[in-house]
């Protein structure tokens, strides 16, 4: 009988044994993770192109973005960057519709390790243009915040610059910008609500939109809450024209954080 029972013993354990391996989870990683990031650089990307709209970010023939982008939309959209091999880099942004008349915009950059860069696309979709800058982050040892201008607003025909102006320093922070001139960073108050203009330089008038419910004309502006030691960027974008008399050519200042 204690014979019959240990058998029995035995076998029950090396069942429960083999159920048991043949139920071990095994991980398979999809994405390979990157902990190295010695031979990397950052870069960050903003569709300033008019009409723009389901667009992809590929590099070296790999989609670096997962949500289609529109003009206005900067990615990452949270204020951070994705990581670039460094060297020289096949860019690629294009509409995802098969029958979209946006032409693919197709560049290569040097992708500079340890370096941080803003690619902004601009223009038309006919016409799609790109220009990659430095974002030389600096994180402020004080309180402050930091905020640049990005002038990539679309007029066939030149234009001349443009001055941003501060309801709360009462003064223009930025002046004379010119089409496709992105500043360099300054220190601003952080904590503390403004409210931007962009104006013709030189000139004490808001630039309008015209807005059709309720009709009537309308100030171009930005309203940005710096946090301490981040960094942002004011853009320009849009459709110009001296007189706007439709809402068909909308231009529109507006933000994002690039830290």
């Amino acid at each position: 009988m204690k014979q019959t029972k240990l058998y029995f013993f035995s076998i029950t354990g090396a069942f429960c044994a083999l159920l048991l391996f043949s139920c071990a989870k095994t991980f398979e990683e999809k994405i390979t993770p990157v902990t190295n990031f010695s031979d990397k650089s950052l870069a960050q990307v903003y569709i300033a192109t008019v009409s723009a709209a389901r667009n992809y970010v590929y590099v070296d023939g790999k989609a670096v973005t997962g949500t289609a982008m529109s003009s206005g939309s900067v990615f990452p959209s949270t204020g951070y960057t994705f990581n670039v091999s460094g060297g020289i880099r096949s860019f690629l942004i294009r509409d995802t519709l098969a029958t979209s008349t946006q032409v693919p915009l197709v560049f290569a950059q040097n992708m500079q390790v340890s370096k941080q860069y803003t690619i902004f696309a601009y223009d038309t979709i006919t016409t799609p243009k790109q220009v990659t800058v430095p974002a030389n982050i600096v994180i402020p040892s004080d309180t402050t915040a930091r905020i640049r201008f990005a002038n990539f607003v679309y007029n066939p025909t030149a234009l001349t610059g443009f001055d941003i102006f501060s309801v709360k320093r009462n003064a223009n922070v930025f002046t004379n910008v010119q089409v496709t001139q992105v500043t360099d960073f300054i220190p601003y108050a952080s904590g503390v609500t403004d409210t931007f203009y962009i104006r013709p330089t030189g000139s004490p008038t808001n630039l309008q939109n015209y807005r059709t419910s309720p009709a009537g004309y309308l100030d171009i502006l930005a309203i940005l809450t710096p946090t301490a030691k981040r960094s942002y960027t004011l853009v320009f974008r849009g459709g110009y024209r001296s007189i706007i008399t439709t809402a068909a050519s909308v231009r529109t200042l507006s933000t994002f954080a690039n830290y």
